[in-house]
């Protein structure tokens, strides 16, 4: 794959900010390497909404992957009106005035155990195809915020769990089994995952028609090993060849593929030199405060956990600060090539997933403009936000 190049600076002075811009052609590569792995394995890559839903570049995505995975209600109908493809929705536990919607906008529904398939199971649309999420007990996790398999996890039926519920009604009523296990993470910790999941469930499989092994896998990076993934993919498929196979990526379909603009609204000084942005970590960045992480700034050097006391009159170092009343509103400590001056526009790098679908108005603060940077080089504003947007959610 290619090394994704932006090409943002060529408008970067229309940009009206706070706001998210999208590079066309960025999320198209990603996309091609996913439609890639489709196209080796025959597996099946839904995107995950949850991680990426921005509407204006939805038709992209339905190019070339097969549907999307939901998180409830509204997700489902988000991806059944804008991709019009497969719609998967698991949720932890669906609510009895939303789930005859749920039926009715999804192709394959996830019961997260056998209580909830027990409860639903006379309210199945014909269509529906029925899967179970099972926890294999076993994942790879940066934190454990985003460890779906911890200890005391509320997600998915453990092995224990399963043989305790297990009827054969049931199974007659399952097509397939989900797990998700991983974040962030490469083919090494895949593997082990499912050979996990295989050794634990595999004895069940006869009686389905599909598996879904989640998301959290690294596949658009550069250094992902791709041609070894998808020999693990083809391994599986040749030995259960019966199984549809799928995929569910949300960051992967959104890595590297556009940033948040901001501008500095003013410089202080407090020991050392702050910029204050027009934006927010809390807001429109809130991984930056639950991984946590420091996010890449565009020509700035990150020196976080060191004393900005000691650098010299020469080295034009700030803390870059958001807009709201937190006190941790923090985006981190950086080193630029030249000083900072008010207006001077702040890139922040890989903001694509998890922000617009997680953004707040907390303080009031304006939520970002969502714009696209086309592959012919026009740039776009696809969406504005303002006051009403504000007042309706409070």
């Amino acid at each position: 794959m290619k090394t994704k190049i932006s090409k943002l600076e060529t408008v970067l002075e229309e940009v009206q900010t706070p706001c998210y811009i999208c590079e066309e052609e960025l999320l198209e590569q990603n996309l091609k390497q996913l439609q890639y792995i489709q196209d080796e394995t025959g597996v099946n890559i839904l995107l995950a909404i949850k991680a990426f839903a921005n509407s204006g570049m939805m038709p992209m995505v339905a190019k070339y992957l097969k549907g999307c995975c939901a998180s409830g209600l509204y997700e489902a109908k988000y991806g059944q009106e804008l991709l019009q493809k497969e719609v998967h929705t698991y949720s932890p536990a669906f609510k009895d005035d939303e789930f005859n919607e749920v039926c009715e906008v999804s192709d394959h529904i996830v019961f997260n155990s056998f209580n909830q398939l027990e409860k639903f199971k006379n309210k199945i649309h014909s269509q529906n195809s029925i899967g179970l999420r099972v926890n294999p007990e076993i994942s790879f996790s940066p934190v454990d915020i985003y460890n779906p398999c911890a200890m005391y996890s509320r997600f998915g039926t453990t092995k224990k769990e399963f043989n305790l519920n297990v009827r054969d009604e049931y199974l007659e009523l399952l097509d397939g089994f989900h797990f998700h296990a991983l974040c962030e993470q490469n083919v090494e910790a895949f593997e082990d995952v499912l050979d996990h999941f295989e050794t634990t469930f595999s004895k069940y499989f006869k009686h389905l028609k599909w598996v879904n092994f989640g998301g959290g896998l690294n596949l658009t990076q550069d250094n992902f090993e791709i041609d070894e993934f998808i020999k693990i993919l083809k391994n599986f498929k040749s030995k259960y060849p019966h199984l549809e196979v799928y995929l569910e990526p949300g960051e992967a379909v959104a890595y590297q593929t556009g940033v948040l603009a901001a501008t500095v609204v003013d410089i202080i000084h407090n020991n050392i030199d702050i910029a204050l942005l027009d934006t927010s970590t809390e807001c429109h960045m809130p991984d930056t405060l639950a991984m946590p992480y420091t996010p890449q700034i565009r020509g700035a050097k990150s020196i976080q956990n060191q004393d900005l006391q000691t650098f010299g009159t020469g080295d034009y170092v700030y803390r870059i600060g958001g807009n709201t009343c937190l006190s941790g509103d923090i985006m981190g400590d950086y080193s630029f090539d030249k000083p900072l001056e008010v207006g001077d526009k702040i890139i922040f790098e890989d903001q694509m997933h998890y922000t617009t679908v997680k953004n707040t108005t907390f303080n009031g603060i304006k939520l970002p403009d969502l714009a696209v940077l086309k592959k012919d080089g026009t740039f776009q504003v696809m969406k504005k936000f303002g006051y009403e947007d504000y007042k309706s959610r409070n």
